[in-house]
């Protein structure tokens, strides 16, 4: 009669040990798939807007310039003249310019000129 009680003590302390650690890997698997969707839409979005004459960037880093789009397939100019096709799949990003940003850079340098150079005043080296 005490195996049994024994029995059911192993048992409950085994489930209350392994019960953290499903909840652990349960959560873990959730937020990873959650951040594999969104990763996955943000690329859908990306390739449904993309135009004729937008600058993109491939996942093997080549930049060019989309001069036809397909279902499936995109026509990328690489240099004038130089058209390749390629996977939608392969467009990794849309390149967009800063010109706002470039503006500002050149406006705060305008107005204030700014060094930076370092001014040694001692040499550490000289004997007095």
């Amino acid at each position: 009669m005490t195996a049994r009680p024994i029995r059911k003590t192993v048992t409950a302390m085994d489930l209350v040990i392994f019960l953290p650690l499903l909840i652990v890997m349960g959560a873990f698997m959730y937020f990873a798939s959650r951040k594999q969707k969104k990763a996955m839409q943000a690329t859908i979005d990306l390739h449904n807007s993309l135009q004729i004459g937008d600058q993109v960037h491939t996942t093997s880093g080549l930049q060019g310039t989309i001069t036809n789009i397909g279902d499936d397939y995109v026509d990328l100019e690489i240099a004038p003249g130089v058209v390749t096709t390629w996977m939608k799949l392969a467009v990794r990003d849309r390149i967009v310019d800063d010109i706002e940003d470039d503006e500002d850079e050149v406006a705060e340098s305008e107005s204030e000129p700014i060094s930076k150079a370092t001014e040694i005043t001692e040499s550490p080296n000289t004997k007095d």
